[in-house]
């Protein structure tokens, strides 16, 4: 029986490799209840939001990650955002015919950016080409590249649900010592068992059946499940903060037109009005802060 909206972590021990398994249930369904996306953005979608929790997981502080693609076919936007306690959130933008488009062919020429944001630290960005076919290969040339470590991912969906396997060569600052001719070996002989993994068995069978199933002749040590739940970061305070970095005549021209300033949160289509007492308030004590939220005025 499969567990859903959780992740796991998991060492395969003397290999040096370590692994982050998902599936995703009603936090994606939640996703794919804001907005009506079509059957293939749907699928990519949910590939990214299990990527997101997978990548996340690797992280060793608190913080979040956006993982985004920007494309110039009838896909222009593709983004989901992940913090360290697994809450995510996310969304899409296309217009046109997306019937039987893959993922190349949905985004055309495009990047992929991986955003870290630590709530304390600066900011760190990756972008690497969407030349890829799927975007389990684009992620595991991110890590190749720009991070100098083996990884491999894949990336399931279907049935209303999404998930992802992640096994990739523990850093040298882990503690763990493997000599490098041993290692190498380790790694093909762990990720070729991995390719094995199929769809019908991510995404509905549990964690530790799935890795029994593929490393049952070695030692995996299974940490505690951790939830993954669909929360969007918006609120009220935020979207007045992002309001003062509009010009106030511009919003009081908008209130004299419609009366009210509506906002509309693109990530959960949660709605919140302003109307000219609320726009006076705001300027009277603005306090600009982050700015980043995806909303539509109105």
């Amino acid at each position: 029986m499969s567990e859903s909206d959780i992740s796991h972590r998991f060492i395969i021990n003397d290999s040096g490799v370590r692994g982050q398994w998902t599936l995703l249930d009603a936090s994606y369904q939640t996703v794919l209840a804001k907005h009506d996306y079509p059957l293939e953005i749907q699928s990519v979608l949910g590939e990214m939001m299990a990527a997101s929790i997978l990548l996340t997981a690797t992280l060793k502080f608190e913080g979040s990650m956006t993982i985004q693609a920007r494309g110039k076919g009838n896909v222009s936007l593709l983004s989901v955002e992940c913090t360290h306690d697994q809450k995510l959130r996310a969304i899409a933008r296309w217009e046109g015919d997306t019937r039987g488009l893959d993922f190349q062919g949905m985004l055309g020429q495009s990047t992929l950016a991986i955003t870290i944001t630590p709530q304390q630290g600066e900011r760190y960005q990756g972008i690497v080409p969407l030349d890829r076919a799927t975007l389990a290969e684009c992620l595991e040339e991110y890590f190749g590249s720009s991070e100098q470590l083996r990884t491999q991912i894949k990336l399931f969906h279907g049935n209303n649900r999404a998930g992802g396997l992640l096994l990739q060569v523990l850093p040298t600052h882990s503690g763990i010592k493997i000599a490098e001719e041993k290692q190498q070996e380790e790694w093909e002989r762990m990720t070729t068992l991995a390719s094995t993994l199929t769809a019908e068995e991510l995404l509905n069978l549990d964690c530790a059946t799935v890795l029994h199933r593929l490393f049952h002749e070695e030692q995996v040590e299974l940490y505690p499940a951790e939830p993954v739940v669909f929360e969007c970061s918006c609120s009220r305070q935020r979207t007045a903060d992002a309001l003062v970095q509009v010009s106030r005549a511009e919003l009081e021209e908008i209130i004299a037109e419609q009366g009210h300033i509506e906002v509309t949160c693109q990530f959960c289509n949660e709605q919140y009005r302003f109307d000219a007492v609320d726009v006076t308030l705001l300027f009277t004590a603005a306090s600009p802060g982050d700015t980043s939220e995806d909303k539509t005025i109105n």
